[in-house]
């Protein structure tokens, strides 16, 4: 008998009816105080209806809202019944029912996804945050230090650019893939939130060659209008420091050779994915020694409409010579700060061996 009232109980507070019984009967006391005391607004029912809009699902909501506006003319007929009702009476009747309306639209649109607001963008915030741990760099063995900052269009917290790392403890080696994808911010927030889980889980299972391939494969086989993206992979050995890095399409990364202090761009070269079948990519290897940098990026730190990619990775070697000089912790945030267009994505990820 326990467990019954237990499970009853727990169906009650998942289910939204009781939220539509007590949002009735404040709707039910709200008609009948505004029916007793003509001074009370008609904006009063406006309460209980902009709170069933933000707790209710669509499956609800529209009869919700059109049971408060039942009432509301329900409580206006009578008391029209009684004595003529003022000009702003009215007034306030239309509003109400204007944003019933709006009210009623949104919600139309919500049954499309058939979850509540504040129940939606909990699901937003929950994405957000599986994208912001698919960015996450593993933990590193002592000597090496890595930051990755990503900066949205527009300051929201979804991006066309986004990072995927995986480590693999047995062979000691980090594998780092930088994309961006065709459009930026929301518009591209759809399409990163899929690719992000889908390459995190490539970049883990296939060995490195095949990364970029399988990828390639995958956003065919999705047949997006814009579908395309670029990509720049890192395989590195934490133990020695030797690197491995492919591109599809991307800006090339820099290294900074501590030992003559100078950056060098490491061009690679391999096609955008999503664009052609059986793509091939070139890997380029290198080495990090002791005190050297390496900086990955998309194209929003270096490129804007008046500045052509070339002078914009002429600028970040710059800014990284003056703003590295002093040390590399918290580099990678003080280089976006002052890199690229705020009105499009940016991603940059710091990598350096102490």
């Amino acid at each position: 008998m326990r467990r019954r009232v237990s499970a009853v109980v727990r169906r009650l507070r998942e289910s939204e009816a009781w939220v539509l019984l007590v949002l009735c009967l404040a709707g039910a006391v709200c008609a009948f105080l505004m029916f007793e005391n003509r001074m009370l607004p008609v904006a009063l029912l406006l309460v209980p209806m902009v709170i069933g809009s933000a707790v209710l699902g669509p499956r609800f909501l529209p009869g919700f809202v059109a049971y408060l506006l039942a009432l509301l003319v329900a409580v206006a007929v009578l008391q029209a019944m009684d004595e003529r009702l003022p000009g702003g009476r009215w007034v306030g009747i239309g509003i109400d029912f204007t944003i019933g309306l709006i009210i009623l639209f949104a919600s139309f649109r919500r049954s499309r996804l058939g979850v509540a607001g504040l129940r939606g963008e909990s699901m937003l915030i929950d994405l957000r945050d599986r994208i912001s741990r698919q960015a996450e760099i593993p933990h590193l063995p002592s000597g090496w230090y890595a930051q990755g900052v990503l900066r949205s269009a527009g300051g929201t917290q979804f991006a066309g650019d986004f990072f995927v790392a995986a480590s693999a403890r047995d062979d000691g080696r980090l594998q780092v893939a930088v994309v961006d994808v065709s459009g930026k911010g929301v518009e591209a927030g759809t399409r990163s939130l899929l690719l992000s889980g889908a390459f995190g889980g490539l970049l883990g299972a296939l060995p490195p060659a095949q990364f970029l391939p399988a990828a390639n494969d995958y956003l065919l086989a999705q047949d997006w209008g814009e579908g395309f993206a670029t990509a720049v992979h890192l395989c590195l050995d934490l133990d020695t420091g030797d690197f491995e890095l492919r591109s599809a399409g991307h800006p090339p990364p820099v290294q900074l050779h501590s030992g003559s202090g100078r950056w060098a761009v490491l061009e690679t070269s391999g096609p955008i994915l999503g664009v052609m079948q059986d793509a091939r990519f070139d890997v380029l290897t290198g080495r990090l020694l002791h005190g050297d940098a390496l900086l990955l990026y998309t194209d929003g730190l270096v490129e804007t409409p008046s500045r052509d990619i070339s002078l914009g990775i002429d600028r970040l070697v710059g800014q990284g010579e003056r703003l590295l000089r002093g040390g590399f912790d918290n580099g990678a945030h003080r280089l976006i700060e002052r890199m690229g267009s705020r009105d499009d994505d940016r991603a940059l990820l710091l990598l350096h061996r102490r």
